[in-house]
């Protein structure tokens, strides 16, 4: 958890833990697998994936528009890191979107 954590905090120094606690849970099972825990941004069925299971389903985010703009913001943030980690990925489109508290 703290490794999430720390990952998390270069890119929001005061990330919430209990935010990121929220996600590491839903993700459960798919970070104990490399591949599944990390995000490919230029991989536009993995952005699908994204937008679909975590933006619409959890974070109720039904504009696909406003979906894709957080998405594409957060790859840009994250674009020097060569494996963007699925929690730090999804923690950040949350914020974007003002969903950390609905978590």
């Amino acid at each position: 958890m703290t490794d999430y954590l720390a990952d998390v905090k270069k890119y929001d120094v005061g990330a919430s833990a209990d935010a990121v606690e929220k996600i590491v849970k839903h993700l459960g099972i798919a970070l104990r697998n490399r591949d599944s825990s990390l995000v490919s941004c230029t991989d536009p069925k993995e952005l699908e994936r994204v937008r679909t299971n975590w933006v619409a389903k959890k974070l109720g985010i039904a504009d696909a528009g406003k979906a894709d703009a957080a998405i594409e913001k957060t790859c840009k943030a994250m674009s020097a890191d060569n494996t963007k980690s699925r929690v730090t990925f999804y923690y950040l489109v949350a914020k974007d979107l003002g969903k950390l508290g609905s978590l």
